[in-house]
């Protein structure tokens, strides 16, 4: 029996499989998931508990820049392993009395899972027996609008994210899929975008004798410019 509950609680999504389904009551209703978000891209994340500072921050966070996320057809939704209630009282709370980083009045609009079963939390491989047994960590997925998990990023309990981070893979995911080009360290948009390598002989040696599109280092290190407000004007809802 040992075995098969550790089994179940390092099981998680792997980049390119199916986003696990469920049903789940949140502070916005009950929710589909990943039905409900047909379309549109999602960002699911866990944090530990209600009411503790660094999910606080996230929150606040999070819900500042959930305009900036839908406008880039994405949605957001948390989970933790806390009750409705619970989860109500801590929202309430951040709007009425916390501050923090220039934030303040802010209201999370977006649904926050109720996971007390941690059905959920072990679907998705939130629960980390090695940090807690009892909290989910702060894991991110991002799911496509097919349902397809498409990023996976996992941060201990002490480590707040780098929300300018998630943004930016959110972006560069979105600006592959639509321009059929990779994005390479610290890409920005407006920033050059990589080609794939070639895949034959003659490609390589046409890309090595240059042309005015692309810019080579070598065969199978090319790069070409892509304009930001090309990027931003195909990915952004306006």
């Amino acid at each position: 029996m040992e075995n098969i509950q550790e089994q179940e609680v390092f099981t998680m999504p792997r980049i390119g499989d199916k986003a696990p389904e469920f049903t789940a009551t949140t502070t916005h209703g009950e929710i589909n998931f990943p039905a409900d978000y047909k379309g549109e891209w999602v960002i699911l994340f866990s944090h530990p508990a209600d009411f503790t500072p660094v999910c606080t921050s996230e929150f606040m966070t999070f819900a500042h820049l959930e305009e900036k996320f839908n406008k880039a057809n994405c949605k957001l939704v948390g989970l933790s392993i806390d009750g409705l209630y619970s989860h109500i009282a801590w929202l309430r709370t951040i709007k009425d009395k916390i501050k923090f980083n220039g934030m303040k009045n802010i209201e999370v609009k977006f649904p926050l899972i109720e996971d007390i079963s941690m059905n959920v939390a072990k679907k998705y491989g939130m629960i980390q027996p090695g940090e807690s047994k009892t909290q989910a960590v702060r894991a991110v997925f991002f799911i496509d609008p097919i349902g397809t998990v498409r990023a996976v990023i996992y941060y201990p309990l002490s480590l707040g994210r780098n929300f300018d981070e998630i943004y930016r893979a959110l972006i560069a995911m979105q600006t592959s899929d639509k321009f059929n080009v990779a994005t390479p360290a610290d890409w920005e948009p407006g920033n050059d975008v990589i080609i794939s390598p070639a895949g034959s002989c003659g490609v390589a040696a046409e890309r090595m004798s240059g042309t005015d599109e692309l810019e080579c280092e070598d065969w199978f290190f090319c790069t070409k410019k892509l304009d930001k407000d090309v990027v931003l004007n195909e990915i952004l809802k306006k």
